[in-house]
């Protein structure tokens, strides 16, 4: 079955750091760019981080641009988001992304 699973998501406190993961199923992962997105609450879904199929090249929005990276371990078939010095404007549900195929995303809330 082809699907990527998020996971990592919870509350954190302004400051703070999560590790959200994404695990790829059903197809030759290391043959594809893949992207996180976020969605907050009545905004629409925005681009947060590329990476290369190779892991080499990474691009971010300019918001969170020094605070998260994005890796990815091609052996696991696993993409990873690392999240540091957390803001409340990063709350949002993340979602990982190859193409037209979706994860169901995992929440993160950022609030003291």
């Amino acid at each position: 079955q082809v699907q990527l699973v998020e996971s990592g998501g919870g509350l954190v406190q302004p400051g703070g750091s999560l590790r959200l993961s994404c695990a790829a199923s059903g197809f030759t992962f290391s043959t594809y760019s893949m992207n996180w997105f976020r969605q907050a609450p009545g905004n629409e879904r925005e681009w947060v981080a590329s990476i290369s199929r190779d892991g080499v090249s990474t691009t971010y929005v300019h918001s969170v641009k020094g605070r998260f990276t994005i890796s990815r371990d091609n052996a696991k078939n696993t993409m990873y988001l690392q999240m540091n010095s957390l803001k409340p404007e990063d709350t949002a549900v993340y979602y990982c992304n190859r193409l037209s195929l979706w994860g169901r995303g995992t929440l993160v809330t950022v609030s003291s």
